[in-house]
């Protein structure tokens, strides 16, 4: 007993400077948004929106279009985090609007399968072309694969419990080599253009299609596109350590989605100015192919690019989606031990090792592509909610301070646009995975119930909480942000 007293007045004493920095400027913030967002797809496969769409001009509208929604749900999210100055993103907007049950399934799903899941998938991409260059045509063998995507991620990992600072240095460093990179393949792109290599981009042939468009298709194009734009509001899940969260949230948001819409639709322009759509749709590395045609002996560039571009957003993905973990913990959401901040560094070092953790055993499989696909509703369904959520405060919470004020019209098309995104994979290609990733997402009560409403705590955690707090060095934040 007394060296558990010892132990607590110790916790007590170091805590009383534990909390987490602001270091997250404006330069880092769009440098995390579009670090985050520009991942391995638009080097490799920008095809998903083409094949569903069948013809050049539609695509490049989709590409547009996916650029616009992604701006409104940005503007909405930017009310949220500038009222809710809390990390954590959706999590903690959907706990001020619901309560503790849709906040805690939302965690259940992100933090145990889909945000490992995702983690994994980043990891074993950069494996893929990383290991690359020493195989040549070869293909990369699976050890090979697996042994440098846990490397990567574990690497990513141990930046991230170092330092914040570090890891956002990182980030800024990657989305510069991921920009200049997407900047080569726009110059190529426009000196094409300038020599005549024009042919699908005149309005004669731009809108000639392969198949007769359904509203179906035109669905499933802004479903593969909205999906390369994933990572919007990857920023509102540090808001905690955003310095001048009411200036710089909304003003990376406002730099950082325009930003990526230009490039996305300047870099598939610069495609259809050097190959044709069906050349394209039959690459199986288009920036590659890009690179092969146009950049002789520099043609390594685009291999090294998008490894650089997948750790970039490894890092990101780490730095950003890890603090939810830490927040859900610190409501009582997960256990105690990940809720607890490095008494030295200043980092969520429990939540990042146990979110790369499960990560790295879900590197083991062959193929989990599956859990990401199936799984992916769940994602729109939260989306969804969250606008919802933002509705409802607009009544429910009539006096808070907004320093921003989004259209809640914005809020409404986002709305029916996640039910259209949570139905439309449903109806087209129905299988018993939704049922399962539904009961999965429900199972959630089973601990919740137990462990958080009625507040059981087994009596071994204790010992095991101590344990972990003396190994690690950590120990619960002083506070919670105020605004909460």
């Amino acid at each position: 007993m007394e060296s558990e007293k010892m132990l607590g007045e110790e916790t007590t004493s170091v805590s009383a400077s534990v909390q987490l920095e602001k270091r997250v400027g404006l330069f880092s913030g769009v440098a995390l948004i579009v670090g985050t967002m520009i991942g391995s797809g638009i080097f490799v496969s920008p095809k998903g929106v083409l094949r569903e769409v069948g013809g050049v001009g539609p695509s490049l509208l989709v590409w547009t279009g996916c650029g616009l929604i992604s701006t409104m749900g940005a503007v909405v999210y930017a009310e949220l985090g500038t009222m809710i100055k809390e990390s954590g993103g959706e999590y903690a907007y959907l706990f001020r609007a619901f309560g503790p049950i849709p906040a805690f399934l939302y965690q259940w799903t992100q933090v145990i399968l889909l945000l490992p899941a995702s983690l994994a998938a980043i990891a074993l991409s950069f494996g893929i072309y990383a290991g690359q260059p020493f195989f040549g045509s070869c293909k990369v063998p699976d050890l090979v694969v697996k042994s440098l995507a846990a490397v990567c991620l574990v690497l990513v990992t141990a930046l991230n419990c170092i330092s914040v600072k570090l890891a956002a240095r990182i980030q800024v460093f990657f989305t510069a080599i991921k920009v200049l990179a997407l900047g080569v393949i726009i110059g190529v792109g426009i000196y094409s253009l300038a020599l005549g290599n024009t042919p699908w981009l005149t309005p004669d042939k731009a809108f000639q299609t392969r198949h007769t468009i359904t509203i179906s298709d035109v669905g499933l194009a802004f479903y593969q596109g909205l999906w390369a734009y994933d990572g919007w509001n990857n920023l509102n899940f540090v808001t905690e350590e955003i310095e001048k969260p009411a200036r710089n949230l909304p003003l990376a948001i406002m730099i950082s989605i325009p930003l990526v819409t230009l490039l996305y639709v300047l870099t598939n322009v610069a495609y259809f100015s050097v190959m044709t759509p069906s050349e394209l749709l039959a690459s199986g590395a288009v920036a590659v192919t890009l690179g092969n045609r146009w950049l002789g002996v520099m043609a390594w560039i685009m291999p090294l690019s998008v490894a650089c571009s997948v750790f970039g957003s490894l890092n990101g993905t780490m730095f950003s989606l890890g603090r939810l973990c830490y927040t859900a913990a610190r409501k009582g959401h997960m256990v105690e031990i990940l809720s607890m901040i490095h008494v030295e560094l200043l980092t969520p070092s429990p939540a990042l090792i146990f979110t790369s953790t499960i990560a790295l055993i879900m590197i083991i499989p062959n193929d989990f592509d599956a859990i990401i696909n199936y799984f992916s509703f769940a994602a729109w369904m939260f989306y969804g909610s969250t606008f919802l959520a933002h509705i409802v405060m607009r009544f429910t919470q009539k006096d808070a301070h907004r320093p921003i004020k989004a259209p809640v019209l914005f809020s409404a098309l986002m709305f029916l646009a996640s039910l259209y995104l949570i139905v439309a994979p449903i109806i087209s290609e129905p299988d018993l995975w939704y049922l399962y990733a539904a009961i999965f997402i429900v199972a959630g009560l089973l601990f919740y119930f137990p462990f958080v409403h009625f507040g059981w705590n087994p009596p071994f955690m204790k010992y095991i909480t101590m344990g972990l707090q003396m190994l690690m060095n950590v120990s619960p934040p002083t506070e919670a942000p105020k605004d909460v």
